[in-house]
């Protein structure tokens, strides 16, 4: 019952990542073009972020990709925060790519056993569509279109972090860096957080780096904090972590709180 009045608070959330009309982020200089993925079925608005400074020169930049990465999502505030911190040096400079919604539901969701999770999301495993577009059709737009390195990475929250989460654990060569704030790691009745040890045993040897974040809301942070035990017995040594746990921000608070913090860890070499 617990679970069940916390979804229902939530599925605003959980169902869109529309721009809170009380944060009025600028929208700053970007790119925006049109893919038709086959994978998808349908024709997605890509958003590009690129350091203005480094725009109109040859050099190559890795690149954060980002789900809900439409101007009316979270395009707008998280290339702001990227761009201050270019600008302060907190970071290297890196392209943000945001992938604009359709059916967010459908494409940052898994495959689910639990009848109850139809009614947020579909059972089918869209996510796997959704990383195929990501892997065969927008990483080669992308490289094509602007000068990239091989190093790239992944950010997201909520729907999202569920999304980089199961990325992770599931294809951790994909990416070489992934920040996921307050997965929904309820969805299929928290399978992902009771296999992550299976997961760990035949993990990649790639070098990878993951932050996650919990926040105060228990049927998040009671999943996030598990697969944080789970790491510190069972990572293995080529994936650089951090956790952090938040207990003091919500569900709709954590993004824009922890998203400096998460971004100067990660893309330092330290």
């Amino acid at each position: 019952m617990k679970k069940l009045v916390y979804l229902l608070f939530m599925l605003p959330i959980f169902i869109g990542c529309n721009k809170d009309p009380k944060f009025n982020d600028p929208i700053p200089d970007h790119d925006s073009f049109t893919l038709v993925s086959q994978h998808l079925n349908e024709t997605r608005v890509i958003n590009v972020w690129i350091p203005k400074e480094l725009k109109t020169n040859n050099t190559a930049l890795p690149v954060i990709y980002m789900p809900d990465g439409g101007i009316e999502e979270d395009f707008p505030h998280i290339a702001n925060t990227i761009a201050a911190l270019v600008e302060n040096k907190s970071i290297p400079p890196i392209i943000l790519v945001g992938i604009e919604n359709t059916d967010r539901r459908r494409d940052l969701s898994g495959a689910s056993q639990e009848k109850e999770d139809a009614k947020y999301c579909p059972l089918t495993d869209g996510a796997k569509n959704f990383r195929a577009f990501i892997t065969s059709e927008l990483f080669p737009e992308i490289n094509k279109r602007y000068q990239t390195t091989n190093k790239k990475g992944i950010i997201g929250e909520s729907l999202a972090g569920l999304f980089i989460m199961e990325t992770f654990l599931l294809n951790p060569e994909i990416f070489d860096f992934y920040i996921a704030m307050d997965p929904s790691l309820w969805w299929n009745n928290h399978s992902l957080e009771k296999n992550t040890p299976n997961y760990l045993k035949n993990f990649t040897s790639k070098k990878t780096k993951l932050w996650f974040a919990g926040s105060g809301a228990e049927d998040v942070s009671v999943f996030t904090n598990n697969i944080e035990k789970y790491l510190l017995s069972n990572a293995p040594e080529n994936v650089i972590w951090k956790y952090c746990n938040e207990p003091n921000e919500k569900h709709s608070t954590i993004f824009r709180a922890t998203k400096e913090k998460a971004l100067v860890w990660t893309l330092n070499a330290k």
